[in-house]
């Protein structure tokens, strides 16, 4: 039997739940397909918000072959053959076929670049599904072919719709009395996953026997405690372990690091996902309190690219451990986000005249660099004067935190600069 969240694939527009920016009335896509023709594209967004419906949705509607390939099992010889199918299959003046490619984010680079050709000669429109950021692992040739489109996770009110839609329209639901009693464990259960939210409400379901069927906060939270697994078909804890790793990181256990790593080796976690969330913890939560942090992170992500699974673990479990005992400090995150916010409240303030380049004689005329003060021509290498703009010349930005990495940055520059980094 089917399981519930592949009985309730809809099959068109009008019964898709959620993602109203791309496919409500004036929606990118939606207009696309209303105007029967579309092009390239990669939907990106987490697990269960409905990328692979939408595209089989988008393939019905515009009554067009759909050929699909997943990236985990598939590889250029794949590829090639579907490609050729799709040129054989062809008739005139017939829309291209899409192919549609989930995961597109675990595809080799070699892999990537045998779409490229079929994609550019419109052979195949493409669409792809990934859940991580296309920027990192999609090829650039690749990525510039196609739109991006941003899907988010369901709202509650989506996700309560959908129970509904489920208990009204499910022919092996709809014979059984239930009520949904309370809802707020669910829908945390669910995480604005509509495949976990069916997986969880099919679970409840038929392990009740009684009737009615009452779905009640403690009913769903001791369920799911007694059947882990049951829900989390195929890593859909992705994103609540990957928190919990870098919530252990950032709180210096390195038992509890160590253990969310090893769930996600277990689970079949991308090595390369784990790795850039180190890269990315290096600077967010070490910093400037340990800057060799960010050399081990990405000496680690280097070292997976060429050594893989299964010996990719140990660099992994090297720099995890190395994260979660050095010092911590979040003080160049927080210098970004109030540098950004200060540019945003002020707007584009001009660079004084001392600071700007001036490479023609106009420019010099204009007093373009004058009284620019070259540092190395003075003592310890520095020489006091003005970096911002006048209108903010006073204002602080990055704060030391207490460690022994920072606060020697921070009493070289009381040396140098006196009074200004004193607060």
């Amino acid at each position: 039997m089917q399981p519930l969240a592949e009985r309730l694939r809809p099959t068109s527009l009008d019964n898709y739940i959620g993602q109203q920016h791309l496919v409500g009335p004036n929606g990118p896509l939606r207009k696309m397909i209303d105007g029967g023709r579309i092009s390239s594209f990669i939907l990106w967004g987490p697990p269960g918000v409905g990328k692979t419906t939408l595209a089989k949705i988008i393939s019905h509607q515009l009554d067009v072959p759909f050929y699909t390939l997943s990236a985990v099992t598939s590889g250029v010889k794949d590829v090639r053959e579907v490609i050729q199918q799709a040129k054989n299959n062809r008739f005139f003046n017939q829309m291209n076929p899409i192919l549609f490619i989930d995961e597109i984010h675990r595809f080799s680079k070699s892999q990537q670049d045998s779409l490229l050709g079929a994609v550019e000669q419109g052979v195949v429109t493409l669409i792809g599904a990934t859940t991580e950021n296309p920027s990192f692992e999609v090829i650039r040739p690749l990525l510039s072919r196609c739109q991006l489109y941003v899907l988010k996770s369901l709202e509650q009110e989506d996700l309560i719709r959908l129970v509904h839609h489920a208990l009204d329209t499910d022919h092996i639901l709809k014979v059984r009395k239930v009520e949904l009693k309370e809802s707020e464990a669910i829908l945390r259960f669910s995480g604005g996953d509509a495949r976990k939210l069916l997986n969880i409400l099919e679970l409840i379901v038929t392990s009740s026997p009684e009737e009615p069927v009452l779905i009640t906060n403690e009913k769903v939270t001791n369920l799911l405690q007694q059947n882990p697994q049951a829900y989390d078909k195929g890593g859909e804890l992705h994103y609540d372990i990957i928190s919990a790793f870098i919530k252990s990181i950032r709180g210096s256990d390195p038992d509890g690091a160590i253990y969310w790593l090893a769930r996600m080796v277990e689970g079949g976690e991308d090595p390369k996902f784990i790795a850039r969330r180190l890269v990315i913890s290096a600077s967010e939560d070490i910093g400037l309190a340990n800057p060799n942090a960010l050399l081990i992170a990405n000496a680690c992500f280097d070292t997976i690219q060429k050594i893989g699974w299964p010996e990719g673990r140990i660099p992994l479990a090297q720099a995890t451990i190395y994260l979660a005992t050095s010092p911590k400090s979040n003080s160049a995150y927080m210098a970004i986000n109030e540098a950004q916010a200060l540019v945003k409240e002020t707007g584009n303030l001009p660079v004084p005249l001392h600071l700007r380049n001036a490479p023609t004689k106009l420019m010099k005329d204009l007093g373009y660099g004058n009284e620019y003060k070259y540092s190395h021509n003075y003592d310890s290498n520095f020489a006091k004067q003005d970096y911002l703009p006048s209108e903010i010349k006073n204002k602080r930005i990055w704060q030391p935190q207490n460690n022994s990495a920072e606060s020697r940055h921070k009493e070289w520059l009381q040396h140098l600069w006196g009074d200004k980094y004193t607060k």
